[in-house]
């Protein structure tokens, strides 16, 4: 091994045991010492020991190199490929070694003598095999399999350009462990990546730095400011993005080859249809030999043949047997003195499915729909039973063979997707690997019980303490996982299988065997301290029983994968990769494997094999959006997609990370898809599909999801038009307008509650006016008050009961609550009534309600009018009036009994403290 004044070796040897790791470091070839490191040429040696088994990796790393230095190192990694080209089996070392010599003597001749001596050894067990050294006079023979650690290197090269004497002579070393082929090339165990750009350090030095700094000043405006601190944020943003826009490159890699995977395994696969599962055809008896000869048959009774599960029926006088499969359901009622029996058929459009005619052998046939018998419930004179026994009888016995023929056919529709197992072949070895008081899911019957799981010769037995078995094949495992109880209250081993199995009289997939660590459930009455002695004792009992459960589960594991030769392989969920998510209704941590995503804990399981993976997409991707969805698109487009919904937004580029790590395209969108929509067309097309972009539709750049959202808007745009509506508000108004103000109909009570929507404007101007009606009205009735007083006394002694009790006022009729909504019909009430007032219009509050007051009945130019106004007596004037009437006289005023169109005097009152606003009985009403 060579050596240079600028080089420094450090070897590690890293020795795995078989469950623990330790970690040792070796005897060096260079010990320690107080010189400091020269950054020129580092030459760096690692080693390490799995199993016994050595290995070894050799890199030189080059600080700030020369084109010379950089010409140099290339030529060596040149001849450690021609090296690992010629190493083959058949071939002697020593002719090995010449072709590496005479490939230098062609190339560079001039460095022929500062090569090393040898360029490799064999290593196994041993780390060097001094009989197996790649050199000159070496004449054994290399074999297929043999395992060499090829390193070359060059010594005593001259740096020309150095300018200290550390650097003035440097040494080149590169190396690999690689493993001989028959017939080409050695296989490189390992592949580190050793070019130039690669293990080239270049630092700048200060002078550079200064020159640099000069050119930028001299290159800089004068007016400096917002410009120079544009430059520095983009220089940042460019740094922050840079793994961003790294990812979208591979990105639009990963989806160039998609589509071409996707296309040439569609060519590979056959054109062929699924097959139509046709309805098994069901005969009752294949000849006339086999129906019963029965006292009911021959008396054309219903009977009902259990042995052959037929139900033979009288029809216009022949017994007519039907089997049990083409009974669709059956019911029974008792009308007066008749039992009614009723048997409905299976025909084509019973179901109304979809491709019906296919599941009926003969779909042309003439079906029976339905049959209905009837018999009396009357016992004749002398019977023991009624007629109508026999239906009952056969109602009950068609419900008993109908059950269990649909059980069977439940069981048989379970079983025939299953794939045949090989049989388990039992170990009678005692040392089998074993773990005991295991529960397992799904539970075998419905009372969770333990029992053990053993690993024998092809496959795992788990046997409960009731004696039932389920046995699952080695070759039938498609994922082994065993999760730790790091974190989790159970310890567990999952298998997902290629094929289901069937237990329990149900088929599964997923087969999980798991140990509680500590309580599930805690006792919250139970009192608790922290510094007790027996909570203490117990966590310290739980923290020995997790290490204790941890170590037999793995070391389950590790004898499994050793009895098996790696055919069963246990994985590992990456607890600190995880993110929560809800694949089916209760949110769990989702914790990527190195080949699955899959959540254990909480049953039912997800587990998502990623080879099985097309592409992911997420959606409901919107910053002010706290949670997204995650799509599965699985290569074989016939199976349902996997969703797993309310994902934190912040977790986002954590998910992009760990799918663009495992090469796997994904794509984000904003909006939920239809996505059996979506797979039906694909499937009904998929060459049109993958013609027309194939994938890139769900791109957010693609102008599919622009068109949709185009339909979209159009939509919504023609399902509301408030235009309209408008316009026939508008109509409506115009139209009661036209209307005078005694009719009263259906549609002024509409136009009302379609009013009482106004705008706050629009109240507001029309409260001015009344405000300013108002004013006019005072006006004119103070000028009205001297001129028209009526002799023998005023409206003001009136008694108000009497008022109300009055035989005219009880056959006054009624106006509409309405009546105060338009202007001309208020201001013409109005007038009607200045001439029936006299000094009752004192307060402010009575003179906004003196419109609505009762007319008096004097003047019998208003009677016809007052008849027809729009007001209603109130009827109820006895406690309430009495009191409205203390009310009153407290605050000085003298009438109270009127009411203010169709509203009582309380609501009068509610009314006036709303002062200006002049539909405030359109709200009241």
């Amino acid at each position: 091994m060579c050596r240079a004044s600028t080089r420094a070796r450090w070897t590690c040897a890293i020795q795995l045991s078989s469950r623990v790791a330790d970690t040792t470091t070796s005897s060096s070839a260079w010990s320690s010492d107080k010189n400091v490191l020269h950054f020129g040429s580092i030459v760096c040696s690692l080693g390490a020991r799995y199993k016994s088994y050595c290995s070894n990796i050799v890199r030189t790393l080059l600080v700030n190199p020369t084109d010379e230095i950089q010409a140099n190192y290339t030529f060596l990694v040149n001849l450690e490929e021609e090296l690992l080209k010629t190493l083959q089996a058949g071939t002697k070392l020593c002719d090995v070694y010449e072709a590496g010599v005479n490939y230098v003597k062609k190339e560079k001749p001039d460095i022929v003598d500062k090569l090393t001596k040898n360029f490799g050894f064999a290593m196994g067990i041993e780390f060097r095999e001094s009989s197996l050294v790649i050199g000159p006079k070496t004449t054994a023979v290399a074999r297929k399999g043999m395992v060499f650690n090829v390193n070359v290197g060059l010594s005593g090269l001259v740096n020309k350009d150095s300018q200290d004497k550390e650097g003035k002579v440097y040494a080149l070393f590169v190396g690999d462990t690689a493993m001989v082929n028959d017939g080409q090339t050695a296989t490189i165990l390992t592949p580190s990546k050793k070019k130039i750009k690669n293990v080239g350090i270049f630092l700048k030095d200060d002078e550079d730095e200064e020159e640099e700094e000069e050119k930028k000043e001299k290159k800089e405006p004068e007016i400096l400011g917002r410009g120079k601190r544009t430059t520095v944020l983009e220089s940042k943003l460019r740094s922050e993005h840079s793994s961003e826009e790294k990812r979208k490159e591979h990105q639009k890699e990963l989806a160039h080859q998609l589509n071409e995977a996707a296309k040439a395994r569609l060519a590979q696969q056959s054109g062929g249809k699924e097959q139509e599962k046709v309805r098994k055809s069901t005969v009752s008896y294949k000849n006339h030999n086999q129906m019963p000869r029965e006292a009911e048959v021959k008396e054309l009774k219903i009977y009902v043949d259990r042995k052959y599960e037929t139900v033979i029926l009288p029809v216009f006088g022949i017994s007519v047997p039907f089997h049990i499969a083409t009974i669709k359901n059956i019911s029974q009622s008792v009308e007066g003195d008749y039992t009614y029996l009723r048997v409905n058929f299976f025909h084509p459009g019973a179901t109304m499915g979809r491709n019906e005619g296919g599941t009926y052998p003969n779909p042309d046939a003439t079906f029976l729909k339905e049959v209905t018998y009837r018999s009396t419930n009357v016992k004749e004179p002398g019977e023991l039973l009624a007629p109508s026994s026999n239906l009952n009888t056969a109602f009950r016995l068609i419900k008993e063979v109908q059950k269990k023929f649909k059980n069977r056919e439940a069981e048989e529709r379970e079983k025939e997707d299953l794939v045949k197992q090989d049989t388990l072949v039992m170990s009678q070895n005692k040392g089998n690997p074993k773990l005991k008081d295991l529960y397992i899911r799904p539970n075998i019957v419905t009372k969770r019980m333990t029992g053990s799981l053993e690993a024998h010769i092809n496959g795992f037995r788990y046997t409960s303490v009731r004696g039932d078995k389920v046995d699952i094949l080695y070759n039938n495992i498609k994922n082994a996982f065993f999760q730790p109880c790091d974190g989790e209250m159970i310890i567990l081993l999952h298998f997902h299988l290629k094929h289901a199995i069937m237990f329990g009289k149900k088929k599964h997939v997923d087969v999980q065997f798991y140990t509680e660590v500590g309580e599930i459930t805690t006792d919250l009455g139970k009192h608790q301290h922290m510094h007790d002695r027996d909570d203490l004792a117990a966590e310290q009992s739980e923290r020995e029983l997790r290490h204790k459960l941890k170590t037999a589960f793995k070391s389950f594991c590790e004898k499994v994968e050793s009895m098996t030769k790696q055919e069963v392989e246990f994985d590992t969920p990456f607890r600190e990769l995880g993110f929560p998510g809800a694949p089916f209704r209760s949110t769990v941590l989702l914790q990527p494997t190195s080949g699955c995503l899959v959540t254990l804990t909480e049953w039912p399981p997800f587990v998502i094999t990623l080879d099985d993976v097309e592409l992911v997409h997420f959606e409901r991707v919107q910053f002010h959006l706290k949670n997204f969805d995650m799509i599965f698109v699985f290569k074989d487009y016939h199976r349902k997609v996997a969703m797993v919904n309310a994902i934190p937004m912040n977790m986002l580029d954590h998910v992009k990370e760990w799918l663009n790590s495992c090469d796997i395209r994904y794509s984000e969108g904003i909006q939920s898809l239809n996505w059996t929509k979506i797979m039906k067309t694909i499937t009904d097309d998929p060459e049109g599909f993958f013609e027309s972009g194939g994938w890139t539709f769900l791109d957010p750049e693609s102008d599919a999801e622009n068109n949709a959202e185009d339909l979209e808007e159009e939509e919504e745009d023609d399902a509301y038009e408030p235009t309209d509506v408008e316009s026939e508000e508008s109509d409506e108004d115009s139209e009661y307008s036209e209307y005078s103000e005694d009719s009263v109909t259906e549609e002024e009570e509409l136009a009302s509650s379609e009013e009482s929507g106004k705008d706050w404007s629009d109240l507001e101007r029309e409260a001015a006016e009344a405000d300013k009606e108002r004013a006019d009205y005072q006006d004119e009735y103070a000028d009205s008050k001297n001129t028209n007083k009526r002799p023998g006394g005023s409206f003001n002694n009136r008694s108000p009961s009497k008022h109300h009790k009055s035989d005219k006022d009880k056959n006054r009729h009624s106006s509409s609550k309405s009546s105060s909504k338009h202007r001309h019909s208020s201001s013409n009430h109005k007038d009607n009534h200045k001439d029936n007032h006299k000094d009752n219009h004192k307060s402010k509050s009575h003179d906004k309600h003196s419109s609505s007051k009762s007319s008096n009945n004097h003047s019998s130019s208003n009677k016809h009018k007052s008849s027809n106004d729009k007001k209603r007596s109130r009827e109820d004037s006895g406690s309430r009036d009495k009191h409205n009437k203390k009310r009153y006289e407290d605050r000085g005023e003298e009438e109270y009994g009127g009411v203010v169109g169709g509203i009582g005097l309380g609501e009068v009152m509610c009314g006036v403290a709303v002062k200006g606003w002049g539909e405030v009985e359109n709200w009241l009403g």
